[in-house]
């Protein structure tokens, strides 16, 4: 795999909730507890990372130490051996000086409550300061890249100090073009001294999960990606079952469910959903 050192096994991570609203549907963890337990699940099928967007008592996504410490904390109670990660998006905080200030105060948290690993995201202002803060806590690196433009950006900076991987980030939503854009991606950055995770969300997440795994690249799955299964009709009952198409595992029960008639269940049903990563960058 590019960048991947030589490995033989390619790594399948979990995104579980991403920054869709907490209303979006009912399934998508968003409380500590909630997600600590669909970290337990993935876990048990073999998923080896896991990446979150904590959020606060009312819902919102925060970068605050106590947030931070307490989301990890119960994740890894309930599942050790997990890579844990989070966001620094400039979503959850607009200022880049805010945000390395949170992240020193990360490093104060315990071992246990502090991220394995945070994702930063090469088009935002300030990226490389962030990164910097991450490295000088101990706390490893995931660079996103949206674009081909990040990409050549990236290669012309270099990879920071402290890059676990670099996270190659399709926000085309066509499942017709959204491996082509994976493919311009991928051949903008070149071989890079570090691994890729490639995935793509909505619509594109399958095409471009299926293309990742063909060509034994790192790939993903989960709530932030996509609601919805392979065939892009029916709403997954969870994140275990998104894992479980991921890894082409029988999925028991989906055709009681498409025998049920219920397909979205009153849900948003047109358009992108709420929460994409496309509807954040300006």
């Amino acid at each position: 795999m590019s960048g991947g050192g030589g490995r033989v096994a390619a790594v399948l991570q979990c995104c579980p909730n991403g920054a869709r609203p907490a209303d979006v549907y009912p399934a998508v963890p968003m409380s500590p507890r909630h997600l600590a337990r669909d970290a337990r699940a993935v876990a048990a099928l073999g998923v080896q990372s896991l990446h979150v967007h904590p959020r606060d008592r009312d819902g919102q996504e925060s970068l605050a130490p106590g947030v931070i410490g307490t989301v990890v904390g119960t994740i890894r109670r309930e599942a050790p051996e997990l890579e844990i990660g989070v966001t620094t998006a400039r979503w959850v905080e607009p200022d880049p000086f805010k945000r390395t200030e949170l992240i020193a105060q990360w490093g104060k948290l315990p071992k246990h409550a502090r991220p394995d690993v945070a994702a930063v995201n090469v088009h935002e202002r300030g990226w490389q300061g962030v990164c910097a803060a991450l490295d000088a806590v101990g706390i490893g690196v995931e660079l996103g890249v949206w674009t081909t433009g990040d990409a050549v950006q990236l290669k012309q900076a270099g990879l920071p100090r402290g890059t676990v991987r670099v996270l190659a980030e399709v926000t085309v939503t066509d499942p017709d073009t959204a491996v082509a854009e994976a493919v311009r991606i991928l051949k903008a950055l070149g071989p890079v001294p570090a691994p890729i995770l490639l995935h793509g969300e909505e619509g594109g997440t399958w095409p471009v999960l299926e293309y990742a795994k063909r060509n034994n690249l790192d790939t993903r799955i989960g709530f932030e990606d996509t609601l919805k299964g392979p065939d892009g009709t029916w709403l997954a009952t969870g994140n275990e079952e998104l894992v479980r198409y991921a890894q082409g595992k029988d999925v028991a029960g989906r055709y009681e469910r498409r025998r049920s008639g219920s397909r979205t269940g009153g849900l948003f049903t047109s358009g992108r959903w709420p929460g994409s990563r496309a509807e954040h960058r300006r």
